[in-house]
């Protein structure tokens, strides 16, 4: 796999070829996901739900998900790998600076925050100190229990309206990637026909500009639920391989997500 790097995925958006992204937490599956050709790979702060048990975010830490990033750094050396700065762990710009350096560190090519505008001045230090920045808009898992609970976002024209104002100001502070999580399709589109830098969906239709899935919702191994936004890829395909393949391939065409995952 040849190393991927911001600029390629600016390129990508600029010619309208979709971004293929999953989450990846060990260096078997990271070499697997790599091999099939998947763009980006995130180090998430779900490995607490899918990896730990928890039933939410919460209880990563930066030590966990530094842990996690290494291992997907060991079994894909060349991909590019995002990890998740979890819960608390930037609350103010110094606190964000030591933590994203540490996950840097651990083998991570950018970091990720959850929320809006209050990010401005953590985005610009970081950026300053060489740290490239993926935002997160929409449905915040590190907030749930402020917003109360796993609900769809932005449906409502001012939020919608105000969502696009926060994205703007993320990417005018020097983030370089965003993703959106569970929003109507048509404000996926409107975010990204509004920035520059590529929008990455989840349950935000399929005219963002790529698509992120949760390795273990895509395999279908949490037989208990679901999501609505995903599709399990290894039901009807004869290897793990296959099924990657087949999800790069769907996202790539534009037929995932179909309307059957959006939200309107």
């Amino acid at each position: 796999m040849s190393r991927i790097r911001t600029a390629a995925l600016m390129k990508m958006k600029r010619e309208g070829v979709k971004i293929t992204a999953l989450t990846a937490y060990d260096a078997s599956f990271a070499k697997l996901i790599a091999e099939a050709g998947v763009d980006v790979m995130l180090v998430g702060d779900s490995l607490g739900m899918v990896l730990q048990g928890h039933d939410s975010t919460l209880p990563v830490t930066v030590a966990d998900v530094a842990y996690h990033t290494r291992c997907v750094r060991a079994g894909a050396p060349e991909a590019f790998v995002i990890a998740d700065m979890p819960f608390m762990s930037y609350p103010d710009v110094a606190s964000a600076c030591e933590h994203a350096a540490e996950l840097m560190r651990a083998g991570a090519n950018m970091v990720k925050l959850e929320g809006e505008t209050w990010l401005v001045p953590i985005v610009e230090a970081l950026t300053r100190q060489g740290i490239p920045v993926c935002a997160h808009l929409g449905l915040l898992p590190q907030s749930v229990n402020v917003i109360g609970g796993y609900k769809i976002q932005g449906r409502e024209e001012a939020a919608a309206d105000q969502m696009i104002a926060h994205a703007k100001a993320l990417e005018a502070a020097g983030a370089q990637l965003l993703v959106v999580e569970c929003i109507p399709a048509t404000l996926g589109a409107r975010v990204s026909a509004s920035l520059t830098i590529p929008v990455i969906g989840i349950g935000a239709g399929n005219q963002t500009d790529g698509q992120i899935l949760v390795m273990h919702d895509m395999l279908g191994l949490n037989a208990d639920y679901l999501p609505k936004f995903t599709k399990n890829f290894l039901q009807g395909s004869d290897s793990l391989d296959a099924a990657i393949r087949a999800y790069v391939a769907e996202v790539r065409s534009g037929e995932f997500p179909g309307p059957e995952h959006t939200f309107n």
